[in-house]
């Protein structure tokens, strides 16, 4: 699989703020670090959902390395790397500790452990995807492609950068939307399909799903189970200007489809009860 970041989606409103939707690809150990920048809205490929088999398959054939073997120091970063022969060497014992995960793993499917439990001992070495949206990057960008971050992080955060730096954002009317994932042909669609659609692909993740034979009814039923599960993080990928520049929950100057799933599905509260002025009943 290997490290990889394209723009999905590219959209700059009326008022001038830019929202960006990628697909990036970086190694699962890194996720933690990613997740603590709360400007993104962001959904993951989870390694639970995927087959134990499948995930072995997919460590032994195309596992993630890390990208240089820094040498031992005090501190959060390496200031050097180990020699080309010690190199090899730790590059040797990562691979057999992926082998001795793959086996242990396979153990524990024979035991009949389900997925969501087995499937962690074996994320040290698979790559992960993730869809991120945002208007917020540069506080990302600084961290995470400075010279001293952690390789594994800054190679994604550096091609998000290259990526973004191609793009040109399309201008999106007032009263339109910042749909990522459709099609050319699809935005002839009308405006609420488009979002619905749209939202549930952000929650299937991977843009491969949808090169090909495309099946919107099946978007649209996985758009209605979101909604009444309350799994609402995909719908924050789908966005429509807003007045001014002014932030709405995560976004700087665009409203999320999730405020307008949200505040379709508050309880309403009460009407009060006429109160007696003396015996308060």
């Amino acid at each position: 699989m290997g490290y990889d970041a394209r723009v999905l989606l590219d959209s700059v409103a009326p008022n001038g703020v830019r929202l960006t939707t990628l697909e990036v690809t970086f190694p699962r150990f890194v996720l933690a670090e990613w997740n603590t920048h709360r400007s993104f809205s962001r959904n993951s490929a989870s390694s639970r959902a995927v087959p134990t088999a499948k995930l072995i398959e997919r460590v032994e054939n195309d596992p993630v390395v890390p990208l240089e073997w820094g040498r031992n120091r005090a501190g959060m970063s390496a200031c050097e790397t180990l020699a080309e022969e010690d190199a090899q060497a730790a590059r040797g014992e990562w691979l057999r500790a992926r082998d001795d995960a793959a086996a242990h793993a396979r153990r524990l499917l024979e035991l009949k452990v389900h997925k969501q439990e087995l499937n962690r001992i074996l994320e040290p070495f698979l790559w992960h995807t993730v869809v991120v949206t945002a208007t917020e990057w540069t506080n990302f960008f600084a961290l995470r492609c400075a010279e001293n971050a952690q390789p594994e992080i800054r190679q994604p955060a550096l091609l998000m950068r290259e990526a973004m730096a191609r793009s040109t954002p399309r201008i999106v009317p007032q009263g339109d939307w910042h749909t990522p994932l459709l099609q050319d042909d699809e935005r002839l669609l009308d405006v609420e399909t488009r979002k619905r659609v749209s939202a549930a692909r952000c929650a299937r993740v991977s843009y491969l799903t949808h090169e090909g034979t495309r099946e919107i009814e099946k978007d649209l039923e996985l758009y209605e189970r979101l909604r009444s599960d309350r799994h609402l993080s995909p719908f924050e990928h789908v966005a429509t200007p807003g007045e001014d520049r002014a932030f709405h929950a995560n976004f700087r100057g665009w409203i999320q489809m999730r405020a307008e799933i949200e505040s379709r599905s508050a309880p309403q509260s009460p009407e009060p009860q006429a109160v007696h002025p003396t015996t308060g009943a």
